[in-house]
């Protein structure tokens, strides 16, 4: 699946449209983690309203093929997707739902102003319900922020484009998933966080 989710696109849930406040049981957005103590069981996956890019996101989760295939996503997202919402947020409740389902493979900083009307950084998310052995339990961070040319004039906020080369040079960071200069690989692990009050 590819698809370019909606920066900065409000979605309000409309309650009574959906039959209440059990409509916002949506079982696309809403997961039973048995991992959680208590009466409260379920994970809710509602990202703010000002940014509806997390729940597309969730949404074709919700999509992948349990199969011997399964699938592959690959995402752009701004940096919000990465650093908004505090613990216990629907943000950070998506995050932690992909991270501990063991579904992200890779996240690739793009160059910045290399789309025509933003200038703010983009990152492709990619992510699989059926990872290869060696990605099991990783996450792979590749920079590919120096990875582009000028373009001769300016397309709106696009000053800059990535050849064929510089995504084979991504592509293959990607394949070997080893440290190197662009590449950094990490333990699921390292991307949980608890607030402290």
């Amino acid at each position: 699946m590819m698809a370019n989710p909606p920066f900065g696109k409000t979605w309000k849930v409309d309650l009574a449209a959906m039959g209440g406040k059990t409509g916002a049981l949506d079982p696309r957005f809403v997961v039973e983690y048995p991992g959680l103590d208590g009466d409260d069981k379920r994970l809710r996956l509602f990202p703010r309203v000002s940014d509806g890019q997390l729940l597309f996101l969730v949404n074709k989760l919700s999509k992948m093929k349990d199969t011997p295939l399964g699938s592959r996503i690959a995402d752009i997202h701004n940096g919000s997707a990465l650093f908004t919402g505090e613990a216990g947020s629907g943000e950070s409740n998506v995050r932690r739902w992909i991270i501990e389902n063991d579904w992200l493979e890779a996240i690739v900083a793009l160059p910045l102003n290399i789309f025509y009307n933003t200038g703010i950084a983009t990152y492709v998310w990619v992510l699989s319900n059926r990872k290869a052995e060696h990605r099991k339990g990783k996450v792979q961070l590749i920079d590919a922020t120096g990875l582009f040319r000028p373009l001769p004039r300016n397309l709106g906020k696009r000053n800059c484009e990535m050849t064929p080369e510089h995504i084979q040079s991504v592509l293959d960071a990607y394949e070997a998933m080893e440290p190197s200069d662009t590449s950094v690989v990490l333990p699921n692990s390292a991307f949980g966080y608890w607030k402290i009050v």
